[in-house]
């Protein structure tokens, strides 16, 4: 089995790079051997690996910066997995993508469901929806999780920039109506790997269905009770040499280029269902991470 994995010093593809090694030979490629910015290229790397599995972990992720650099957003999250789909129908190649809860506008009051209407409020939600459709719309066999405030051990993410910020401030101030699930990208890349492996098994069986599938940790917080969480923990750890006061403030008196969701929840029915998975807790895996922080 050979898999291909695209954005590999991301801080998914870096957790995916481990946790697909079981599955076959994985080649692992980043920017400097695939860049995402010039989508044509990547025809050339598919019909040379011609892998058994694609794994796409490439992505525009600056959330304010897509609002002025549309071209480059959509290059790299848009057209170039549709340039992946195109090859890899041709090659008959399964195609993983990770996609984004930043395709909903955030008004519905419950979890989002896999059939609710998309209506992203930002051009990187417009963006990974556009990629979405690419890659359905290609035909290739394909498998699509949608993630949601995704954070690591590493790179750059919501945990990481609270804990240097605790250690120089005494008061902090965070969103506290915005909800979502923290989902660490280790907890993506293991559960990928999962269900890779019983999409395998149903391929063998002629029972493989492509399909889009909310991905993320279970329960919900706001961006106020991650960073209050964050803290706790680390305090707990004696990362810290204080504690700064948090303090909850509405998303209006922080505003920024882009437009976020008032509600990211996902539902994870689909998946848990389909998998036989049962998802842990956000605040548990948090721990696991911190943990790695902190070694």
């Amino acid at each position: 089995m050979k898999i291909l994995l695209t954005g590999k010093n991301g801080q998914l593809g870096w957790e995916l790079n481990r946790s697909l090694q079981p599955l076959g030979n994985v080649i692992a490629l980043g920017r400097a051997e695939a860049d995402f910015s010039r989508p044509e290229e990547l025809r050339k790397i598919m019909r040379e690996v011609k892998p058994d599995i694609c794994v796409n972990a490439a992505a525009y992720t600056s959330v304010d910066k897509a609002e002025e650099e549309v071209a480059q957003a959509r290059a790299v999250n848009e057209e170039a997995p549709g340039v992946l789909a195109e090859e890899a129908k041709r090659l008959n190649t399964l195609l993983v993508h990770y996609s984004t809860d930043y395709v909903f506008d955030g008004a519905k009051r419950g979890p989002y469901l896999e059939t609710d209407d998309p209506s992203p409020v930002n051009e990187y939600g417009r963006s990974k929806l556009a990629g979405e459709l690419a890659i359905k719309s290609s035909g290739v066999d394909y498998l699509i999780f949608r993630t949601s405030w995704v954070y690591a051990a590493r790179g750059h993410n919501f945990l990481l920039s609270i804990l240097k910020l605790a250690k120089k401030r005494d008061e902090l101030r965070i969103i506290d109506d915005q909800i979502g699930t923290p989902t660490p990208a280790r907890l993506i890349a293991d559960t990928t790997a999962l269900c890779l492996n019983k999409a395998i098994a149903r391929d063998r069986s002629g029972r493989f269905m492509s399909d889009l599938y909310n991905l993320t940790a279970a329960g919900h917080t706001s961006w106020y009770g991650f960073a209050r969480e964050i803290v706790s923990a680390a305090n707990k750890r004696e990362a810290l040499a204080g504690s700064p006061v948090l303090t909850g403030i509405p998303a209006k008196d922080y505003p920024l280029p882009a437009r976020r969701p008032m509600n990211s929840r996902l539902s994870l029915d689909k998946l848990q269902t389909r998998f036989n998975l049962l998802m842990p807790d956000w605040k548990k895996v948090m721990q696991l991470c911190l943990a790695d922080v902190h070694k």
